[in-house]
């Protein structure tokens, strides 16, 4: 890895946790009424969320620029110029870092293993696009996820400052939340994985080794069966919203566990 890529997610980590600590809780008492009266373990849910959020904002939209401008990602996206892409996966490595040392430090009240499990592994798939420059469209592309991290965010803070669920920008979000989500992880399925199969059997699939093929498919497979799982769940709750089937009451061990949303 060099020492560009190093700095950012060095930089990235300490970014985050600034944010984290300092800056979530004085713009969120500045604009949000209800967060002073927050007990604290929903206190720290909360500022970890609005990190999630403006990471995912950042990584999103550098994401869309690299896919329609990078032109060199593009015409080879196994083994094309992953300048760009590394910084974007730079900032996520950090993010991914700056989120298990939250967990750790929070276990009794955030603690999850998935999530742990999730970080490592994302951390351990991106090591290949920072040291080799392996798959910088594929890593770049599967970012493009984070755009519907905001509204599902804005989601939970709705709940958490007892929004009723017929609130009209409750209503509103959750629309938003699951055409976003569908547009995202579900409708680029079938133009990712034609990209995918583009590259079998090409110099430049084989160039990339065992190890690398195999973390590569696997996660995309993964991904994309948690993809189309959560896609159902967010398309029965719109449902149920929009024809009024669905109560005040929320499914507690959903609400309760720590969420960053980093589902890439």
């Amino acid at each position: 890895m060099e020492t560009r890529e190093l700095s950012v997610v060095a930089g990235s980590f300490v970014g985050f946790q600034f944010l984290f600590s300092v800056a979530s809780p004085r713009l969120s008492l500045a604009v949000a009424t209800g967060y002073k009266q927050l007990p604290p373990t929903k206190l720290t849910e909360w500022n970890s969320r609005l990190v999630s959020t403006v990471h995912a904002l950042i990584v999103g939209l550098f994401c869309l620029y690299i896919l329609w401008f990078d032109d060199a990602v593009n015409a080879n996206p196994v083994w094309g110029d992953p300048n760009l892409v590394k910084l974007n996966v730079a900032i996520t490595c950090g993010y991914l870092l700056y989120d298990l040392f939250l967990l750790a430090c929070n276990w009794s009240t955030m603690g999850d293993s998935f999530f742990v499990c999730h970080h490592l592994a994302a951390l351990y798939a991106y090591g290949y696009v920072l040291t080799r420059g392996v798959l910088p469209y594929f890593a770049n592309f599967r970012l493009i996820s984070e755009l519907s991290t905001p509204f599902v965010n804005q989601r939970w803070f709705y709940e958490v400052l007892k929004y009723p669920r017929s609130h009209r920008m409750v209503v509103l979000n959750g629309v938003a939340m699951a055409v976003v989500f569908f547009a995202v992880r579900i409708a680029v399925m079938p133009s990712y994985w034609a990209s995918v199969f583009a590259t079998f059997g090409t110099p430049e699939f084989e160039r990339l080794g065992l190890g690398a093929q195999v973390a590569w498919i696997t996660s995309c497979i993964a991904l994309d069966v948690l993809n189309t799982i959560w896609m159902y769940k967010i398309a029965r709750g719109c449902y149920k919203v929009l024809t009024g089937r669905g109560g005040r009451k929320v499914k507690a061990d959903a609400d309760e566990k720590h969420a960053n949303n980093h589902t890439d």
